[in-house]
């Protein structure tokens, strides 16, 4: 659990509605934060530096803002992108508590026994195909995880699969999903080559479950991931320019 602070400095923005095209084209990107109710507050900051803590901290992560010599925390709710270029167009904050909880998702790893790198199935010519990257949580904002993780160990033969079930949780962070939903199973390589072939291109991890039937294996496949789910406080506010 990282306790590391985020940090970002924001100024007041007055430029609204489709004019924030002109702030894009001059590398800063326009945001909004909302706080509990309060009417919302137009920013804007330097586009470098906004996407670096996007990719810091996602939606699982607070950060420490600092706009009008006015400091607070606050987790990414929304991130637009521009469709063609990927450029960051638009940030939503949510304004919490360090003492709040607040659900966010938060991203699934594995890991390994020391030495290792993959799972014993994929040292013995296995494949392992994950069919969720994320989860819900919930925590205090202070307390919240930057990822869980899971035993690759357990998985080595064809049929093993992990669940949610079997991700370390921190104490302090509640999972908000189905215990039982599949995050990771193993295949015969050639039943994933079978599975591409029927389907004219390379499976997908949804595409496990049929996999598994296919080949008559014994794995329960697992759900696909949860569609994305704003972090932050639940607040039906509109998103603003």
């Amino acid at each position: 659990m990282s306790q590391d602070t985020i940090s970002l400095n924001l100024d007041a923005r007055q430029v609204t509605g489709k004019t924030v095209k002109h702030l894009r084209k001059q590398g800063i990107v326009p945001a909004v934060i909302h706080d509990h109710g309060k009417p919302s507050i137009n920013v804007q900051g330097d586009g470098i530096q906004m996407l670096k803590v996007w990719r810091q901290a996602g939606k699982h992560h607070p950060v420490a803002i600092t706009s009008d010599g006015k400091k607070q925390t606050a987790m990414i709710k929304i991130a637009e992108f521009e469709p063609r270029k990927q450029g960051l167009n638009h940030i939503v904050f949510n304004v919490v508590s360090a003492t709040e909880k607040v659900e966010a998702e938060v991203p699934i790893h594995v890991q390994y026994d020391e030495g290792n790198d993959s799972s014993p199935a994929e040292r013995n010519g296995l494949l392992v195909l994950s069919t969720a990257d994320s989860v819900l949580v919930e925590a205090i904002a202070s307390q919240l995880p930057d990822a869980l993780f899971y035993n690759g160990e357990m998985l080595v033969e064809v049929g093993d699969h992990a669940t949610i079930a079997d991700l370390i949780v921190p104490k302090g962070v509640v999972i908000k999903a189905d215990l039982t939903q599949g995050i990771a199973s193993v295949f015969e390589p050639s039943a994933v080559a079978a599975a591409n072939d029927a389907a004219g291109g390379d499976a997908e991890p949804e595409d496990a479950e049929t996999i598994a039937s296919d080949t008559e294996s014994t794995v329960t496949g697992g759900d696909k991931a949860a569609e994305d789910k704003p972090g932050g406080q639940k607040q039906a506010e509109p998103k603003g320019e």
